[in-house]
């Protein structure tokens, strides 16, 4: 198919799709003669998980770039494709408070780990992350928050386990890797729609509840 064709079947315009090409994001397509450019249905696939990552997922142009580097990597594996799409998706943590702070917050993050029973390192892109959001509320003295973290340990270890577990009756490895990028990208963002609908109804039924005298 020409340029024309694969911008109309994926929604995504002329420009953007060799803005993606210069960008390392799309396989060039298969030059037919000096002006003519031919497109595969890969073409169409790779531009429906761009638009994914960057449209609905959030991603930054750079952090899709590295994500699709893995993707295109003839050593890649599931495994390696999961830390590198977490990377994508984590903000790196800015060390705020006192050396104090942080080796407080390390040992209460690796307690935590340790409760859960999962192996999981210090270099998991989440963990410094974790480190933070613990300072952070150490810092504003919000306890009732901090001790909701094995709350949210027991609903992210069940998720993970359902998640990994979709990923096992995949046949191709090629599906399996994509279903790790679009389940750690927009399974991010599936959560935080989710919690906020669930949130809104939650505090509508408590709003609701008669006040006792």
């Amino acid at each position: 198919m020409r340029i024309g064709e694969l911008a109309r079947r994926t929604g995504v315009p002329v420009p953007t799709i060799k803005y993606y090409t210069r960008e390392g994001l799309l396989p060039p397509g298969e030059r037919t003669s000096p002006n003519q450019v031919r497109y595969a249905e890969s073409h169409v696939r790779r531009l429906k998980l761009i638009r994914a990552m960057l449209e609905v997922g959030g991603l930054s142009i750079a952090a899709a770039r590295e994500v699709i580097g893995e993707v295109d990597s003839p050593r890649r594996t599931v495994h390696g494709m999961l830390g590198v799409a977490q990377s994508a998706v984590t903000k790196a943590a800015v060390e705020r408070g006192t050396e104090e702070d942080w080796e407080r917050a390390e040992h209460e993050v690796r307690e935590l780990v340790r409760r859960h029973g999962w192996a999981a390192k210090p270099e998991n892109p989440g963990w410094k992350a974790l480190v933070q959001i613990v300072v952070t509320y150490r810092d504003l003295q919000r306890d009732d928050l901090l001790a909701l973290l094995d709350t949210y340990a027991d609903a992210a270890g069940k998720l993970a386990i359902a998640e990994l577990g979709a990923l096992a009756d995949v046949p191709s490895t090629d599906g399996k890797v994509e279903g790790v990028v679009l389940g750690t990208v927009l399974g991010d963002a599936a959560m935080s729609a989710l919690r906020r609908i669930a949130q809104e109804d939650v505090s509508g039924r408590v709003q609701k509840r008669p006040h006792s005298a």
